[in-house]
């Protein structure tokens, strides 16, 4: 009968190819030499989605949630080693997180009905209190994230921070303001206001995009998509 891997499995596999006479690859990864694949692996878990979705095949959702698992606990071994947490604490620090979060799903103990209603951002910033890798609130938001995402989730935060937001009309204004200068340019002559005039551009359609939960990564994403699929038929 064909062995039932467990995590506690996996951990010891990926313990061993970290090990004395383990792979020679695995053996000299490091937090930052991964970065780079793991960013990698998220977006073939977001491509086994849409097979998923486009085939009803779910078989390589599954082999890139493996791939992502490996390099969950992989990170986990390597902060070990250093005597920095185990993914013992990462599971305990996640399921804590979930709970605190959801006082609807998980009344609290204590506090009574005003901490059960707590609003999920008042939680997530109390989480965030007294962390010293924090700089400012926007910067709390990754520069690794593509630029655009990264975009509407500044302006969304920024809106509830400082009030910062304009509406639709003003951003559609702003766009057929920065299109009117876009088609009187000379782009070859004016390199630097091209450039000026299309971030104006992307930061209007990045605060809609906040504004109304719109995913502009993923549209583009599709909408290029389409554009593959009109050049080369099928």
């Amino acid at each position: 009968m064909k062995k039932q891997y467990t995590l506690e499995d996996f951990e010891r596999i990926v313990e061993t190819l970290r090990g004395e006479h383990g792979c020679p690859w695995d053996r000299r990864q490091t937090h930052a030499s991964l970065k780079p694949f793991i960013t990698e692996e998220a977006a073939e878990l977001v491509s086994s989605v849409r097979i998923y979705e486009k085939t009803g095949n779910a078989e390589n959702m599954k082999e890139e949630l493996g791939d992502i698992l490996l390099h969950l606990v992989m990170h986990a071994r390597i902060a070990e080693e250093e005597g920095l947490f185990t993914l013992a604490d990462v599971i305990e620090g996640i399921s804590e997180k979930m709970i605190r979060r959801h006082p609807n799903v998980f009344p609290p103990e204590s506090g009574g009905s005003e901490q059960a209603s707590a609003d999920w951002e008042e939680i997530k910033q109390r989480e965030k209190e007294g962390k010293e890798w924090i700089e400012s609130p926007l910067r709390e938001i990754p520069r690794e994230l593509p630029a655009l995402i990264r975009a509407s989730k500044v302006m969304k935060k920024a809106d509830r921070l400082y009030g910062t937001g304009k509406s639709f009309q003003e951003n559609a204004k702003r766009l057929k303001e920065a299109a009117d200068k876009l088609s009187r340019l000379r782009p070859e002559a004016e390199d630097q206001g091209l450039q000026e005039i299309f971030g104006d551009m992307l930061m209007s359609l990045s605060e809609i995009a906040a504004q109304y939960r719109i995913q502009p990564e993923q549209i583009l994403t599709d909408r290029t998509e389409d554009f593959i699929e009109q050049q080369e038929p099928m």
